[in-house]
């Protein structure tokens, strides 16, 4: 009986030991390797803040502040203690930051849903006078807190195609194994979607930091945790320095306010972009703060799309601007002379005025029978006796010589959503004619219509090539960034086509001859003072034709170069080439003296009526 009892003592001992050495290894886990309850701990009396970097300014040539941040606040709420909370006054908390009660409700079923412990974003880019009436009430919305952002601000309504624009990350940029391959977003923060915001985001993002601060059970912050030592301080974005010229941009802007189309402007000596305007467009701080959801959404359903970038992604006839280039190519094939004159006759369509002798004259007067004998000779040469396979040679050769011009191909300009245009090869016509085609199917080229496609930024750069006699630097935006003045070398490799300059000097005195000779086709186009040079095209469409005109000046010594494109405006002599030359003269002279002509061509609207545009919200918005 005894050993009964004895034994019963030894497993309940035993029994007891082993427990305690459950507990014991349990608790040297808890504190040695588990800090759970650590974390859970500290989470009661810690609260870990993100400290989100101001991004990069962005100015002008000429220092001119064009985006600066203005500081914004998120509010948070972490639910668990916001239930735990006694006499909420939602009607308060509603009141100052101007919600609706159901606003309330279905802000906090999400936050609910996604957590009861971890903060959720409740209310996002409240403003520095609304969030300094929350603070001071602050202490009484148990579970809510205040977390800084900023803001883009615009302190002129310019530029906003070119400047873009900054909106939260999607799942798919989120996703995006080049975009986040370095983990930095979550799904809290804002991203560039278009403009130099996009094509810059590395630069201007900045570095995000963290702040621990101690908080009380009145969920009021007493300061930092062990005097900041876990702090992490933000690292700010760096500036962008651009080639911007602010008050020609705005001037430009003025230009085309109440028209569609685009300028761009470029100086031809460096590639840098001057002012680049696509018409219509809108202020860019309608896209900034509590509206932007709302004016989004109202400026994606005008029907004259504002938010499409015409100097950059539409894509144009070219019209009669393309022959400056076509008269280059066949001078450097050598199937004409600078004095090969051909008969001005009606094969498509002359426009009454004296045959062209020259390159030169065909150039003043835009001579559609000249271009139409030039490009047979460049697509024809003769060198197979079979017609199908001559011209499949004269096209390639042709087509060679266009994309060293920079057409047919996206110029990598520093702006994303770029167009590249087209300029069809061998095997375009192969497929729509089945192999068989010669110039006879394609002559329409001749003159910048058919098949052929240019973006305005390609018509700049048509410009500068002609001011530069033969080359082109990058067209870019961005001259450098950071303290540390970094340049992309991509922008000063020069891009030659190959052809003598010699004949662009006859592209030169044609283009100096359309707007200050006799037959030339843009005398609207005359500054008094400034040799300028130019050339019209007018862009058939199934609609009014499109008015085209580029240009540069002065002729000697080019400091800008110019494309403007106005839609459904007719001929090339009647708007785009007043239009351009306004924006010449407000560049070199920096003042317009021809003040009734401005007049004439910045309040009339050559373009089709459009329905009213909406009204879009420039106020806070209520919830």
């Amino acid at each position: 009986m005894a050993d009964t009892y004895s034994n019963r003592s030894f497993f309940v001992k035993l029994l007891i030991l082993a427990v305690g050495i459950l507990f014991l290894v349990r608790l040297i886990h808890l504190q040695l390797f588990d800090s759970s309850l650590k974390a859970a701990a500290n989470d009661n009396a810690l609260r870990h803040i993100v400290q989100y970097p101001a991004r990069g300014l962005i100015y002008d040539r000429n220092g001119e502040l064009l985006v600066y941040n203005d500081a914004v606040y998120d509010i948070m709420v972490v639910p668990a203690e916001l239930k735990k909370a006694e006499n909420f006054d939602t009607l308060l908390f509603c009141d100052i930051l101007g919600i609706t009660r159901q606003y309330f409700d279905e802000r906090m079923a999400k936050a609910c849903k996604y957590s009861m412990h971890a903060p959720s974003e409740f209310l996002e880019q409240v403003s520095k006078e609304t969030y300094g009436a929350f603070q001071e009430k602050l202490y009484k919305f148990k579970g809510f807190y205040s977390q800084q952002r900023t803001l883009r601000h615009y302190p002129k309504p310019i530029a906003a195609h070119l400047l873009g624009y900054i909106g939260k990350i999607d799942e798919r940029e989120l996703n995006d194994t080049v975009l986040n391959s370095d983990k930095y977003y979550t799904q809290r923060d804002y991203i560039g979607k278009s403009g130099l915001e996009k094509s810059y985001e590395s630069v201007l993002r900045g570095i995000k930091g963290e702040k621990v601060t101690l908080v009380d059970v009145h969920n009021v912050e007493q300061g930092k945790y062990k005097d900041g030592l876990y702090d992490v301080a933000a690292v700010a974005g760096q500036n962008l320095y651009t080639s911007i010229d602010a008050n020609l941009q705005e001037y430009a802007e003025k230009l085309m306010a109440n028209k569609r189309g685009c300028v761009v402007a470029i100086e031809p000596s460096t590639g840098e972009i001057l002012t680049l305007v696509s018409a219509p467009s809108y202020d860019p701080n309608l896209l900034v703060g509590q509206v932007r959801g709302d004016n989004y959404k109202m400026l994606s359903n005008d029907i004259a799309k504002p938010l499409f970038n015409r100097a950059l992604q539409a894509t144009y006839p070219p019209g009669s601007i393309f022959k400056v280039a076509q008269s280059m190519i066949a001078l450097d094939e050598g199937v004409i002379t600078p004095n090969t004159g051909f008969p001005c006759d009606k094969i498509i369509g002359c426009h009454g005025h004296p045959s062209a002798g020259c390159v030169r004259d065909a150039i003043k007067m835009s001579c559609n029978p000249y271009f139409y004998y030039t490009y047979r000779r460049m697509i024809q040469q003769n060198v197979y006796k079979d017609p199908i396979r001559d011209s499949h040679y004269g096209l390639a050769l042709w087509r060679e010589h266009m994309l060293k011009f920079g057409f047919g191909q996206r110029l990598e300009v520093d702006l994303p959503n770029v167009g590249s245009g087209y300029i069809p090869d061998t095997n375009f016509y192969d497929k729509w004619y089945n192999g068989k085609w010669t110039f006879s199917t394609i002559y329409s080229n001749c003159i910048g219509q058919g098949e052929v496609a240019v973006t305005p930024l390609q018509m700049a750069n048509l410009a500068s090539i002609v001011a530069n006699r033969g080359y082109y630097y990058t067209p870019h935006v961005v001259r450098f960034y950071g303290e540390d003045s970094v340049r992309n070398p991509e922008f000063y490799k020069k891009h030659e086509t190959g052809i003598n300059p010699e004949y662009f000097d006859i592209a030169a005195e044609g283009m100096f001859l359309v707007i200050h000779g006799a037959g030339g086709t843009a005398h609207k186009a005359d500054i008094p003072g400034i040799d300028i040079c130019g050339k019209t095209g007018t862009a058939e469409n199934k609609g009014v034709d499109h008015s085209v005109f580029i240009c540069f000046a002065p002729k000697d010594n080019p400091k800008i170069a110019v494309a403007t494109y106005v839609e459904n405006a007719g001929a090339g002599g009647s708007w785009a080439a007043p239009i351009a030359s306004l924006v010449v003269e407000k560049y070199l002279k920096k003042k317009v003296e021809r003040v009734e002509f401005e007049k004439n061509y910045m309040n009339t609207n050559p373009c089709q009526s459009l329905p009213l545009k909406p009204v879009y919200k420039k106020m806070k918005k209520r919830r």
